[in-house]
Formats: structure tokens, sequence, C-alpha cells
């Protein structure tokens, strides 16, 4: 994002413009780079803010009340969310400047990564939800009828070519979000009614659009391990969030070329132990993987550990859920009754 943007009468109407542009150019791009210098810019540091702009700022987007539920369908002690970003070459394509390689390191996850993925899901009988960006899917169309196979699982929106939204006006933001759920509706034949953002990249408008665009849930932030629901502007919305974590994600631990790289079985054991917490606690875990990532021979272990750990505790004490019936359920439990329109 360019200086320039930090600057002018949009700013002065929506102070979480200019918060989100100041964190775009502070934020550091590697644990390491904490200890270097403080970028120079022209925002103003939070200490120079009035206690009024820290409260405008932070109650943009704040979680409400708690939806944990007293107890899961059928007396389980906890839930499992399983979740996959179908990215697949949106990845590459995104920023504009895609190369070869990178394509076809993307377009593994398509071939090869969510075929390897839904055998594994099948033969555990076990349901998923699948967050695709509409580009992604009209690439390869043929994802559509393989994971509809099994009746099991749920397709959702992670935008429309895993655009960056903070990097967006709101008319574009809201022009590709509508056409990605179009889209995404004509080639799943089924109306998506949850919502990730692009990299859980959330702009000062992308709630005003989800809002407007009726989805039922939210699942890009993390505010709690429980699901709760989302305030938007000091109001309550009537919108669950089913709260991510990079911990619970493959893609930042996997990265062979970064500096967080981790041995799939010591991610495993990571997920083990959220899910051992949750079940103390009779609560929810939300996995985060995706196709291209998780669906490689090598990392797939990963998950295969983690399912073999969960179904250890018995059939009866854990509840596998798509997002949407997750979200459904505990809007239900809560007495929480539909979204709230604007």
């Amino acid at each position: 994002m360019s200086l320039h943007l930090l600057h002018g009468p949009a700013m002065n109407r929506h102070p979480l413009l200019l918060f989100a542009a100041a964190l775009t150019l502070l934020a550091p791009p590697a644990l390491g780079a904490q200890a270097q210098p403080v970028p120079q810019t022209s925002a103003k540091p939070g200490w120079k803010w009035t206690m009024d702009s820290v409260r405008t700022v932070v109650n943009e987007v704040r979680a409400g009340r708690s939806l944990q539920p007293k107890s899961w369908p059928g007396g389980a002690r906890a839930a499992v969310l399983l979740s996959f970003d179908v990215d697949n070459e949106t990845i590459a394509v995104r920023y504009g400047e895609p190369t070869v390689g990178s394509l076809a390191e993307m377009q593994y996850g398509a071939r090869v990564g969510l075929p390897r993925i839904l055998r594994l899901l099948d033969r555990h009988r076990l349901p998923a939800s699948f967050f695709i960006p509409s580009v992604s899917l009209a690439l390869t169309p043929t994802m559509a009828r393989d994971i509809n196979a099994s009746g099991r699982h749920e397709f959702a929106v992670h935008g429309w070519i895993h655009e960056l939204n903070t990097t967006l006006p709101d008319s574009a933001e809201r022009a590709l979000l509508k056409k990605a759920v179009e889209e995404l509706t004509a080639l799943t034949g089924r109306k998506p009614v949850g919502y990730r953002a692009p990299s859980w990249n959330f702009s000062p408008n992308t709630l005003d659009i989800v809002r407007d665009m009726g989805f039922r849930y939210e699942s890009s932030l993390m505010a709690d391990d429980a699901p709760y629901e989302l305030l938007h502007r000091g109001q309550a919305t009537g919108l669950v969030e089913l709260p991510v974590q990079w911990i619970l994600d493959d893609a930042p631990l996997f990265d062979p070329r970064g500096e967080r790289y981790m041995n799939p079985r010591d991610v495993a054991r990571v997920w083990m132990d959220e899910f051992d917490k949750a079940f103390e606690e009779g609560g929810m875990v939300v996995l985060t993987m995706h196709p291209h990532v998780s669906g490689h021979r090598s990392r797939i272990v990963a998950l295969e550990m983690f399912i073999a750990h969960v179904q250890a505790k018995g059939a009866s004490k854990v509840w596998w859920a798509t997002h949407a019936d997750a979200a459904d359920y505990v809007r239900k439990q809560a007495g929480l009754g539909e979204p709230k329109p604007r």
C-alpha cells in the first residue's frame, strides 16, 4: 500500500481505514524483522491518538457474546471442523505476475492434493468445508463434482481470485464478492452461506459487504477459541464467527522455504494438543488446510495422525461437522435468531 493512500477525505470519514493502512505499512514480514527499526511513515502512531480514536478503531469489528453451547449434538464432548482453502493457481495469479513454475506448483492442489484429501475423508466418512475462490473452481470445474460426490461436504466463499481486501476500494471488493458468490453457486449447484476472507485479510469494508450479502457465518478472525457473535461498530449482528488461528493452519508451518518450517509430525502434535484442551473444555477445534499444502504425501500424515487421535476418544465423544452445520447449531442453542440487516 502506498503512502498516498493514508491521506484524503476517505480517511477522515473512516478511522479504521487509516489504521489498516498503517498496519500494512508497519507489519513486519517475519518474526525476525521485529528487531529492525520501525519504518518511517506518515501514519500517526497510536500513542498520539485520542481515546475516542482508539475506541472507534477497536470497536469497528469486535467479538460479542460467546456462542459456546453447553453440549454438542448427541452429547459429544467436543466439535471438530475441518476446512480446506482450495486456492490453487489463484495464489500465483492474484499479484499479477505469475510464473510457469509457481502455476505448476499450485496446480498440484487440484491435480493431486485434493483427490488425496478426499480419499482420506471418504475413508473415515468425515465432513469438511471447502472455501474456494471462484476462479480456482472455474479453472478446474471437476473439483465441484469430486467434492460433491460424498454428499457430506460444504462449499463456502473464499473470494474471487484470492484478492487482498485491504488493497481494494469498497466498490471493487463488493463487486468481486458478488461475482464469486454467483459463480460458485453456478459451478456447485449450491449457494454458499459462509465466508472466509482470502488470507484472512479483513478490510474496513468487509463486514459491511458480508452482512449486505446475507452470509450466515464468517470464519476469518481470531478473538476466541469458541464460536461467537460478531459486533459491528458496537452493535450485535446475529452473524456467527467460527474463529481461526495461525497455529491451526498448515500453510505457515509447512513452507519449506520459510524460517518457521515444522516437521508435519510436529505440527500434528500441536493440533492434537489443541484438540485435547478443547475436549477438556467441551470446546471446538477449527483446522484450516490447503490441498496444495497438506495434499503432499509427507504432509497429509499430519492430518491422518490428527484424525486417528480424535477418533481414539470414541465416535460418540466428538462431533465432526461442516462450518455451516456448526454455525446453525450454535445459533439455535444460543437463541441467536437470524443475521440482522444493517
